[in-house]
């Protein structure tokens, strides 16, 4: 189940990506319509950073087997996904707001939908390898 996390940790990562990316060839934070900043550069950097790093000490966990690294990496997506959920609810609410021009409206909604759903999927493992790796002697 541990390697089966660090599947769709890298898939919802390469989702990101895509969806980063795409963010910046639209104009990034200079191409928003509003001086209302939709999306926070803080959370767009804290976002990716955050995943990354709990990638890197997942990865960890995987090569020693060490429960504290399971958890920290559970930590790190906690964050990931909470920043990430702040990221999910200004774009819904971008496409019938005050705020629908900019760049955060060409990302298609399947492409965030499955970014999500892998994300969640990746939580859910990351939290029960880290439960029976707590478990283990």
């Amino acid at each position: 189940m541990d390697v089966v996390a660090l599947v769709t940790w890298i898939l919802a990562a390469s989702a990101g990506l895509y969806l980063l990316l795409m963010w910046f060839a639209n104009g990034g934070l200079r191409g928003q319509a509003t001086k209302v900043t939709r999306f926070p550069a803080l959370i767009l950097v804290g976002h990716p950073s955050a995943a990354v790093l709990g990638l890197l000490v997942w990865i960890g966990y995987l090569l020693s087997g060490a429960a504290v690294y399971a958890w920290t990496a559970f930590a790190a997506l906690l964050v990931t996904i909470a920043q990430g959920v702040l990221l999910f609810t200004r774009w819904l609410i971008g496409h019938g707001g005050r705020h629908a021009r900019g760049t955060d409206q060409p990302f298609p909604a399947a492409a965030v939908v499955i970014h999500g759903l892998v994300a969640a999927a990746t939580l859910v493992l990351v939290l029960v390898t880290a439960i029976n790796a707590g478990s283990r002697p």
